[in-house]
């Protein structure tokens, strides 16, 4: 059966309303179940919301991580963090970050890559297995990730350096599990889907925003060139 046809977004460019088109990935167009809807998130001091209730009212980027420890994590989320709040508000998208760790370890994982968008942990990875995320590498010929900056080795040994000198010394998190990328809403109504297949398979970040109507940000950190 084909995928049903998902509503445009709308958003008000120049004072005016432009229609901007949603493509799915495989699970364009399926609701989110209600089970998997009503499982428990934590944020950064403990408290229980409904992951349903994150975007009830909005439609979101919603960025699943492999764990807090993660080099190509941090690179990842840190160019999360450059995308402006006014372009979110713009399109009226939220941008929600999901790990994998123990609650107590959110602030420190801001602190560390300047993210400041909202964040949650599924402890239990119960969401993550309900949406099919993977665990385990596969071995891809993918591109290289606009994101990460680290090699293997230096990020790896970055990665056990923090684990070592943390407070805790735990992997914040499954050292298997691969994230993923969802948008949905308003509703549990899923727009798109994509499940990393290893550390280095994020979907680049421009890629997502293009999908919901949000502003592309430049993640060189070259000066923007003013033509006169």
């Amino acid at each position: 059966m084909a995928a049903p046809v998902l509503a445009p977004i709308t958003r008000q460019v120049s004072g005016r309303t432009a229609t901007v088109p949603v493509p799915g990935g495989p699970a364009r167009g399926q609701p989110l179940a209600a089970a998997v809807a009503g499982l428990p998130v934590l944020d950064s001091d403990g408290r229980r919301v409904p992951f349903g209730a994150l975007f009830r009212e909005r439609r979101a980027i919603v960025v699943f991580v492999r764990h807090f420890l993660c080099y190509t994590c941090k690179e990842y989320v840190e160019d999360l963090a450059k995308i402006p709040r006014s372009f979110l508000q713009e399109a009226n998208v939220t941008l929600i970050v999901i790990g994998q760790s123990s609650y107590h370890h959110i602030e420190p994982f801001c602190k560390l890559t300047g993210y400041c968008h909202e964040i949650y942990v599924d402890p239990e990875r119960e969401i993550y297995k309900r949406l099919g995320m993977k665990r385990g590498e596969e071995v891809t010929s993918s591109e290289p990730s606009p994101h990460i900056k680290s090699n293997i080795l230096s990020g790896s040994v970055w990665s056990l350096w923090r684990a070592v000198t943390g407070p805790l010394f735990d992997f914040q998190g499954d050292p298997v599990q691969q994230g993923g990328t969802l948008i949905v809403g308003p509703g549990h109504d899923i727009h798109f889907i994509h499940r990393d297949r290893n550390r280095l398979d994020h979907k680049p970040i421009n890629s997502v925003l293009q999908l919901v109507g949000v502003q592309q940000v430049d993640f060189t950190g070259r000066p923007s060139v003013i033509h006169v």
